[in-house]
């Protein structure tokens, strides 16, 4: 298949693809806003918060979609169909920066986020009400909409004094 044939076919399963009604506008990157097919919302946040593709370089997102079976522990097997759209649609959404490495394709492991976090102490990760550095939702108040702005935070109950302390850092 000739590179235009298969620019055609993405184009016609993407267009197949029922759509968030939401729009994440949300880009750090300054692309334009798109929106979230339905599936993707669905059935990633079954589990988490469906992260904005932007967060991980297309590298990432194809071991991701390829190793759903044994996605951080758990089967997170889709049909092959979504799995081919949903992997598309990630890949032409990524992170812009190709060269950038993810260890274990982990969004908070990305350069980015731990420079953001960075004055947050590993217990505070711990605490009932966060969990763990995945569960943004527990600061970010439009995390499920895309949406990570310093001015949508909130603090997670239970941080110590120190705590509170960093957070107003």
């Amino acid at each position: 298949m000739n590179f235009h044939t298969f620019l055609s076919r993405a184009a016609l399963a993407l267009s197949a693809l029922p759509l968030s009604p939401a729009v994440h506008a949300d880009d750090h990157e300054g692309r334009t806003a798109v929106a979230w097919p339905k599936a993707y919302v669905q059935e990633c946040a079954a589990c988490h918060v469906a992260y904005p593709p932007r967060m991980l370089p297309a590298a990432s997102w194809a071991r991701l979609m390829g190793g759903l079976d044994r996605h951080f522990g758990t089967d997170a097997s889709l049909d092959p169909q979504d799995v081919q759209r949903l992997g598309q649609w990630l890949q032409d959404n990524a992170g812009r920066d190709a060269r950038a490495t993810v260890p274990e394709d982990r969004i908070t492991r990305t350069a980015r986020f731990e420079h953001k976090h960075r004055h947050i102490e590993a217990a505070t990760w711990r605490l009932p009400s966060v969990r763990s550095a995945a569960n943004c939702m527990a600061c970010h108040s439009g995390a499920d909409q895309g949406r990570y702005s310093e001015h949508g935070l909130r603090m997670p109950e239970g941080l110590s004094a120190r705590q509170r302390a960093a957070w107003d850092d």
